[in-house]
């Protein structure tokens, strides 16, 4: 399965490519950070980014789009923003039939380091790792994308209703269980 993570943003849209084999072995394809310019009208890059958004697409034919969950922050221009881009890549999922999946930045964290609260040197180390790269992707954007990706190919809900046990599960994964059950989410056995 090819899974397109994206990590949401006007100014850098992160926009990464992994592809999960069997037993979950995640390989790296591809990754970038599509740019737009702050000085040009906000339509102008808009349009950049979902321009960007849809090359990538097209060009590595994801079978699902994992994109950050939008959360409200202090500084609302940039909340509004990340709102857009990550609506236009569920646009740009949605006019290509590609589903689309969101996780927020905690799971993401988790999935990747088995800490929902890491720093992003933290992640972009793990990401490297977790996919053999030789160093760290860059920007932070970059290694988001990638998390987002990563986060989705490993996610516990598809580990457990694909029939496996928690035995199976990473560390990170069977943190990320016990804190569904927790909360209550649904897709989550409890007799694990």
């Amino acid at each position: 399965m090819i899974i397109c993570g994206v990590d949401p943003g006007l100014t850098r849209c992160g926009v990464g490519i992994i592809e999960a084999g069997p037993s979950r072995r995640l390989s790296f394809i591809h990754v970038d950070v599509v740019r737009s310019d702050p000085h040009q009208p906000q339509d102008a890059r808009l349009l950049t980014i979902f321009n960007g958004l849809c090359a990538h697409m097209d060009a590595y034919l994801p079978d699902v789009v994992s994109i950050e969950r939008v959360f409200a922050q202090e500084n609302r221009n940039t909340v509004l923003g990340t709102a857009q881009a990550a609506g236009l890549a569920m646009v740009a999922a949605a006019q290509r039939g590609i589903p689309v999946s969101l996780h927020t930045p905690t799971e993401a964290k988790l999935a990747v380091t088995g800490n929902g609260k890491a720093d992003k040197a933290q992640v972009q180390t793990m990401v490297a790792k977790i996919l053999s790269l030789n160093a760290p992707p860059s920007p932070p954007d970059a290694a988001d994308s990638l998390a987002l990706a990563i986060c989705h190919a490993l996610r516990p809900e598809g580990a457990i209703q694909g029939g496996e046990r928690e035995g199976h599960l990473t560390a990170a994964q069977k943190q990320w269980v016990q804190a569904l059950q927790k909360s209550g989410k649904r897709g989550v056995r409890r007799d694990m």
